[in-house]
């Protein structure tokens, strides 16, 4: 009779862990979101480059006893358009709106804002990414709901459109409000 080597099992275990994952993906509250590693945490330092002509956000600000938004976006990114009258709608409510604009060119980001109209309350650039890391950005745009602590109470990847705001944003902000 034939030995049989354990080596053989080892196909089998990889396998039933790759199953395992997968069901952990599929039985989370909200298979289709992403998950944040910084939900619950403190906002990583504010570390930006100033965008010529904008007021400055800070590490005080995030803390300043006020709900906010910060929001990662790009001139080149489309669907950071698309989200784009949204955000001065939220603006225009009184939720301020930090930005953050994300490796991009200074003309093209001025240009966007001339052509679309400045939503945010104050902003900066991120312009090597450093930042974003920080925050665990997967991409723009993405929306970041603080509490007046400063502490991350959702990241949002993805456009923010109306369905977007009653769903998810403004649950958000209630909870944040009422910390």
């Amino acid at each position: 009779m034939a030995k049989i080597s354990p080596l053989m099992a080892i196909p089998g275990l990889v396998f039933a862990g790759f199953v395992g994952l997968a069901l952990v993906g599929m039985f989370r509250e909200d298979p289709n979101s992403l998950p944040s590693a910084r939900e619950g945490q403190p906002a990583p330092p504010v570390v930006l480059d100033p965008f010529p002509g904008k007021e400055m956000f800070s590490d005080e600000t995030l803390r300043d006893g006020n709900v906010k938004l910060v929001n990662y976006w790009a001139s080149w990114c489309a669907p950071c358009r698309v989200e784009h009258p949204n955000l001065e709608a939220l603006s225009k409510e009184g939720i301020p709106v930090y930005g953050i604009n994300y490796k991009d060119q200074l003309a093209n980001a001025e240009a966007f804002l001339d052509e679309l109209g400045d939503p945010y309350a104050a902003i900066g650039r991120d312009e090597k990414g450093r930042m974003a890391i920080d925050w665990g950005l997967y991409g723009v745009p993405e929306t970041y709901v603080v509490d007046g602590e400063g502490k991350i109470v959702l990241r949002f990847a993805g456009p923010v459109t109306q369905r977007v705001i009653e769903k998810t944003l403004r649950p958000a902000m209630e909870k944040a409000a009422g910390q």
